[in-house]
């Protein structure tokens, strides 16, 4: 029986034929025969369900069947495995689920269907005991999902920080070499095609906060719990705090970040400054990297492209092999879908924001006067926020000639949030300081 399923291949419906679809047809044809003799058996694409049929026909040629219909796919018996690349919650979560029901196995690139549902989806799938395999839903042809699931299963992850967003770190990047403004650099993006016309979900954090609450359930153990992540974008970023940050040696990147405490989860996305020595604090452009920390094996760092059409396609593939060496195996002594056994998930508290532990970055447009300093040292005090580092500029360099204002840069150390909120509230309130605060994160990732 063995022999027989090793000569037969493994039999896919794709739903969705754009860019990672497209890219996934030609990296199966260009290299079948290394992925043949990896997985045991062939991998072959032989539905596709797409609405643009002219489209789906051209790329998927004449001996593939081509349909708008995803529904019809779903219950052939002659399909083994569905890819999901129709993306979001609505109809995408509709077909997953019934495709589960039907007891094929799945592969998806949807970390927003996944971290939205995916506590449904997992639980679904285990009582079928089929795979759901979701490698390119984060960090493209990164592969940090099988890394966190199966590669550091001997460690205990203490926490992880991720540059799990192109769009955004093409724009700082950006911002950061040209000196030019948000908006400036995210039309550029645009015109490039690194951002959508509607950009909404990568600016301000979402698509990173959905990877980074997929990675914290693999390395803590704990469900999927998107509705609990801190989220922050980029939209409120200028080119000055980019700039002073760089005078400091920190370059701002936004990071997906998630640690492990007594008390709980910290899970969070939100601009951050980190040291400029730093490895991931160099990762330039589009590209994408993860940190991982565990006890055995220390710091890793995972990084790659994390978009774009045979990336994405790369991590896709790499999941069908996983399927077509599984797909026959006891569905108990698979790799669980989130690295521990689903009994073992522990109901740990991901914690609020104001729990959470980091150092800050505060840049104080002020009255160039004598003691408004002593002013703001003091008020840090009395929240026990203790200064690492001050930056004061001076007030021409900031207004011009004859100017009576000024910038005044602190970096804290560690400090809890909800002490912060406090300071910063009061510090808002001096009748020196002249416009709204700038309060950024800091993370020194040693």
């Amino acid at each position: 029986m063995k022999t027989q399923q090793a000569t037969v291949p493994l039999r896919a419906a794709l739903l969705g034929i754009g860019t990672v679809g497209s890219g996934t047809f030609e990296v199966l044809r260009r290299n079948q025969e290394e992925i043949k003799s990896r997985a045991g058996r062939g991998i072959t694409i032989t539905h596709v369900a797409d609405l643009d049929e002219t489209r789906a026909r051209r790329i998927a040629g004449a001996s593939v069947h081509v349909t708008t219909d995803a529904r019809q796919l779903i219950g052939n018996k002659d399909i083994d495995v569905v890819i999901e690349l129709i993306g979001g919650c609505g109809i995408a979560r509709e077909l997953v689920l019934a495709a589960i029901d039907a007891g094929k196995h799945v592969v998806t690139a949807n970390k927003a269907l996944l971290a939205v549902h995916g506590p449904e989806i997992f639980e679904a799938a285990q009582r079928k005991g089929v795979i759901v395999a979701f490698e390119a839903a984060v960090a493209g042809g990164i592969p940090i999902i099988k890394a966190l699931r199966e590669g550091l299963t001997a460690n205990r992850i203490q926490w992880l920080a991720g540059i799990i967003n192109g769009t955004t770190n093409f724009i700082l990047s950006e911002m950061r070499e040209r000196g030019q403004s948000f908006d400036e650099v995210l039309k550029e993006a645009q015109r490039l095609g690194y951002a959508e016309a509607d950009p909404t979900f990568d600016i301000e954090g979402v698509d990173a906060a959905h990877k980074a609450t997929l990675m914290s359930a693999i390395a803590f153990g704990i469900p999927v719990q998107f509705e609990r992540a801190y989220v922050e974008g980029i939209t409120r970023l200028v080119a000055a705090d980019i700039r002073y940050a760089e005078q400091l040696g920190y370059r701002i990147k936004l990071l997906g970040i998630a640690k492990r405490r007594e008390e709980g989860v910290e899970l969070r996305v939100h601009p951050t400054l980190v040291p400029a020595r730093r490895l991931i604090a160099n990762v330039e452009g589009a590209m994408n990297a993860v940190m991982v920390h565990g006890d055995a094996v220390g710091t890793t760092l995972y990084y790659g492209k994390g978009a774009g059409s045979e990336p994405t396609a790369s991590a896709v593939v790499a999941d069908l092999v996983d399927v077509a060496r599984l797909a026959s195996s006891d569905a108990r002594h698979r790799v669980p879908h989130l690295a521990f056994q689903p009994g073992a998930l522990r109901n740990v508290q991901v914690l609020p924001m104001e729990q959470t532990l980091t150092s800050y970055y505060l840049r104080l447009r002020v009255k160039d006067e004598a003691g408004v300093l002593a002013q703001v040292t003091r008020i840090l005090a009395d929240a026990a926020i203790s200064i690492n580092a001050v930056l004061q500029r001076e007030a021409g360099d900031v207004g011009g000639a004859g100017s009576q204002h000024t910038d005044l840069i602190i970096l804290t150390h560690e400090a809890q949030e909800g002490a912060m909120n406090s300071a910063t509230q009061r510090l808002q309130g001096l009748p020196a300081v002249l416009a709204p605060i700038v309060r950024l994160r800091k993370e020194e990732l040693a």
